[in-house]
């Protein structure tokens, strides 16, 4: 597995507690498994989008689904894309059955995240294809076989001019927030990839908005589609409170900035630069605020140590830019902050989306210098959000307000992994691997599969056993149906990859498989 394997289950918003009288998961139609994995995680009623979509979704209608940000849309189309692809064959190497786009990086991997615990339960694998880092695991993931991919279209395209990945047996396509892939200007390569899927095969499109080329999108490739819009693309969230603050001069911002990174909550600071990003960042954890940044320049892993301390709580403030505010998916962050005001209001409100998620509640604070009051006037006039300008100093009882309590100072030998600091990490350790990942700690088979790469990585849920690195726990196999009861499994090999049903890796035919 390619794809990031750390707990969704903190992170994500697949649903809520139902209240009497609501839909459950099952009673629209998802398989009593996958409801089953949902309820024990404690998510048993939908979100208005799943509820809308997934009765159409799981009847393998092509559905276009418009909500805003934190709306519940990635499981929305995680579940059809799973439920539907259970019951057929195992994808051949290089040829996968599903397939996802996303614009980001942090976007595909947290989509990754959400799919991945439903594929289990139906002994499907998950990889994620993305540039920016080595090529080499994708395309051995991609080689082996792998039922769903979740790709970013450049390395996606990449890979299949290389003949390393064919979409030629895609059943189900999913399009995410394609109206960001329209912004970073990735339609021209979507229209490449949808073009090399099966024009029979089911698609789903998610998108806030239909603009910039995105209508074009669906005439072209989605099939009488069905239309669930559940809130309008600019409607702001009603549990988020905006605050517009005018300060006297950037001495008086930069007092309040640090002021409201102090407090123990989840806080994201949004700048307009990498530069400003990274420079606030490493101010903060000068000053005793364990801080991380998010940012275009940074690799791959550093983007994911960030991302890993920020969720995990490790670390309160995240510093990020544009580029990487729709790929921030994080439950509970109480506030954000418009350190530098976005150019335009669809930023806004993708950069205040990352408050009030999942039905909680959260505040929204854009800092203005006098002569930015008119550009932001327009700004939140086209977002329609209902704000007024006050004046505001450092030390005003609004700003501890939505400080809170303040956390404690922390030193700079004592900062947490991932922090912003010039080298990459405090007082000079290394880096470790992602713990669960096999890359320096535990790494964690799945499916009967060995864990391989890990310091006594734990054997896969059938067939596995249990070994460190270089271990040869193989696959046990699956039976010829992908949940074809225990009786049909292999056992485990001392070495390799066994094939399903104790043997080879063949695909059967679906005649074979019921």
């Amino acid at each position: 597995m390619a794809a990031h394997r750390t707990s969704a289950s903190h992170r994500f918003a697949f649903g809520k507690i139902p209240a009497a009288g609501e839909a459950t998961f099952t009673d629209l139609g998802v398989d009593s498994d996958l409801a089953a994995d949902l309820d024990a995680r404690g998510f048993t009623a939908p979100f208005p989008i799943q509820a809308a979509t997934l009765p159409d979704t799981l009847a393998g209608r092509d559905v276009l689904g418009r909500g805003r940000t934190g709306s519940g849309k990635t499981l929305a189309f995680s579940l059809p894309l799973v439920q539907r692809l259970a019951p057929q064959d195992k994808a051949r190497p290089g040829h996968p059955i599903g397939l996802v786009l996303a614009p980001t990086r942090e976007l595909a991997l947290q989509i990754a995240e959400v799919i991945e615990p439903l594929a289990r339960v139906v002994d499907m694998d998950v990889t994620t294809i993305f540039g920016g880092v080595s090529a080499k695991p994708q395309e051995k993931a991609l080689k082996a076989g792998v039922d769903v991919v979740v790709a970013c279209p450049g390395r996606l395209l990449d890979l299949m001019g290389q003949g390393l990945v064919s979409l030629d047996e895609v059943e189900i396509t999913v399009l995410d927030e394609a109206d960001h892939m329209a912004d970073l200007g990735f339609l021209p390569n979507v229209r490449r990839i949808l073009r090399a899927t099966p024009q029979r095969g089911q698609r789903l499109l998610f998108s806030a908005t239909l603009d910039n080329g995105v209508d074009t999108l669906v005439k072209e490739f989605l099939h009488d589609p069905l239309q669930h819009s559940v809130d309008p693309s600019t409607s702001p969230v009603d549990a988020m409170t905006h605050r517009v603050w005018m300060v006297a001069d950037k001495t008086a911002k930069d007092g309040i900035v640090r002021r409201l990174a102090s407090g123990q909550g989840q806080r994201i600071l949004f700048t307009r630069t990498k530069h400003l990003a990274r420079r606030l960042a490493r101010k903060l954890v000068q000053a005793g605020i364990p801080a991380v940044e998010l940012q275009g320049n940074m690799s791959q892993n550093a983007r994911e140590r960030a991302m890993r301390a920020f969720s995990t709580r490790q670390v309160h403030v995240m510093v990020a830019t544009d580029i990487a505010a729709r790929g921030i998916d994080v439950s509970g962050v109480e506030l954000v902050v418009h350190v530098d005001p976005p150019a335009e209001h669809k930023a806004y409100l993708h950069r205040s989306g990352r408050t009030a998620r999942a039905g909680a509640a959260g505040s929204v604070v854009t800092l203005v210098l006098p002569e930015q009051k008119h550009d932001v006037q327009v700004l939140l006039k086209k977002a329609r959000i209902r704000a007024d300008i006050e004046r505001i100093r450092p030390d005003d009882d609004a700003v501890a307000a939505l400080v809170g309590q303040v956390a404690e100072a922390v030193a700079l030998e004592d900062m947490p992994e991932g922090v912003a600091i010039k080298g990459g990490s405090p007082s000079g350790r290394a880096s470790t691997g992602r713990p669960g990942h096999g890359h320096g700690e535990a790494g964690h088979g799945r499916s009967g599969r060995g864990a391989k790469g890990g310091q006594g990585g734990r054997g896969g849920r059938s067939g596995g056993a249990h070994g460190g690195r270089g271990g040869h726990a193989g696959n046990g196999g699956r039976g010829a149906k992908r949940r074809g009861g225990s009786s049909e499994r292999g056992s485990g090999l001392a070495s390799g990859r066994g094939g399903r049903s104790g043997g080879g890796r063949g695909r059967g035919s679906r005649g074979e498989r019921g």
